[in-house]
């Protein structure tokens, strides 16, 4: 299977490490989000290209493949002033506002994970039509490219945020995974893609791979010679601000510095709604491309949103403000939001990417029985047709 993202599900205490258990405060059925009253926002120009009315649904819905968090800040940054939050469907709609107008339309923005039953974005696409926009990341979109097809249309991570981390303490102050796994303690993760490219390059041996993570920090508090799944967005922060019974610095490495060059969380379309989305596609992949780059700009209030929508949902998912301004600060400090290199347009898909990706992971995930052939055509994975060749971190 691809790498899961169970990460904070819930602090549980153990007897012998007793870890913090952090609850969430919930809301009603439909409430406002955040307690604000509306404002006014202005409606765009008639026929802009920031009107979607009349091009795409009544409600453009938005479904993201885990629990809100800031990784998913573009998309909860378009959802408006007049927001409401159903605690039962864990969704939030509103007015999708972009750039500072109001494009007609309402967006709705569903979070994954348990609040899905774990299903892949993919398969939720395919069970219900009216997702427009789904985050996929490459690996995942593979998996899933015999039954539940989806075409990428935009990036929005650049470079994947995942890491593998460690207690420096434990590893001799190692800097890298190699450095990290060279004594030969697992490494706990809780799906196997990652480690079988690490056992491909000799950077872990199959022995050391340990599928058994669960999304809680007890065993690494417990046995800090373990190696663990991470993402450079969060762990480092809470290990250190957030588990008193840790309460210092991690070691870890971003796994796209040892190969895995997959597009994370990209925004794909299921691939026979493309051509019937099309005129759709062609507003909101710009106003999502732009999206980002406003959001990173100009986090707080959206940041906001999201820690309120964690406390209404009420899934043992925490997180909390200071998570996510660091998690927006990593992404730029870490670079992991870029422009294409190939084109230094931001959101497009770089094709030489993706035939290596196809290259890379294709027989990984046949080795691992996800899918039965690697005879994959990498360019059906993408199009680049809706992306703004002028949207750039610079412009």
């Amino acid at each position: 299977m691809f790498l899961a993202r169970p990460r904070h599900l819930a602090l549980v205490a153990l007897s012998a490490v007793p870890l913090l258990v952090l609850t969430a405060c919930g809301g009603g059925t439909a409430d406002q989000a955040g307690g604000a009253a509306p404002i006014d926002v202005p409606a765009a120009e008639a026929d802009g290209p920031l009107d979607l009315s009349g091009v795409c649904p009544e409600t453009v819905v938005l479904q993201q493949d885990w629990q809100p968090e800031a990784e998913h800040g573009a998309m909860y940054s378009l959802v408006g002033p007049d927001s409401t939050v159903d605690t039962e469907a864990k969704s939030v709609t509103g007015s999708l506002v972009a750039q500072g107008v109001d494009t007609g339309v309402d967006v709705e923005v569903r979070p994954g994970g348990p609040n899905v039953n774990f299903q892949p974005v993919p398969s939720l696409m395919y069970l219900d039509d009216s997702i427009m926009l789904g985050a996929v990341t490459t690996d995942a979109q593979i998996t899933a490219l015999a039954d539940n097809p989806v075409v990428t249309v935009a990036s929005q991570l650049t470079v994947s945020p995942q890491i593998v981390m460690w207690d420096p303490a434990s590893h001799d102050g190692a800097t890298t995974i190699e450095e990290a796994a060279a004594g030969g303690d697992p490494l706990v993760s809780a799906g196997d893609v990652f480690p079988r490219l690490l056992a491909s390059q000799d950077i872990i041996e199959d022995a050391q791979i340990d599928l058994s993570y669960e999304g809680t920090p007890q065993r690494f508090v417990s046995d800090p010679a373990i190696l663990q799944q991470g993402f450079a967005t969060a762990e480092p922060y809470i290990y250190e601000n957030e588990i008193p019974q840790w309460g210092k610095p991690v070691g870890y490495q971003l796994l796209s510095d040892v190969g895995y060059s997959v597009y994370p969380e990209a925004l794909a379309v299921r691939a026979d709604k493309v051509e019937e989305n099309a005129d759709c596609l062609a507003k909101l992949v710009p106003i999502m491309q732009q999206a980002q780059l406003d959001y990173l700009d100009d986090p707080e209030a959206t940041n906001e949103l999201i820690v309120d929508l964690v406390d209404q949902y009420q899934t043992g998912w925490t997180y909390s403000l200071g998570v996510a301004d660091y998690s927006v600060q990593t992404m730029k400090d870490l670079d992991l939001v870029t422009d294409d290199p190939a084109s230094g347009v931001f959101g497009r898909i770089d094709p030489d990417r993706m035939a290596e990706i196809v290259d890379t992971f294709g027989p990984i995930l046949v080795d691992a029985g996800q899918i039965d052939s690697a005879d994959i055509d990498p360019e059906s994975l993408y199009t680049n047709e809706f992306t703004d060749d002028s949207i750039s971190m610079g412009s």
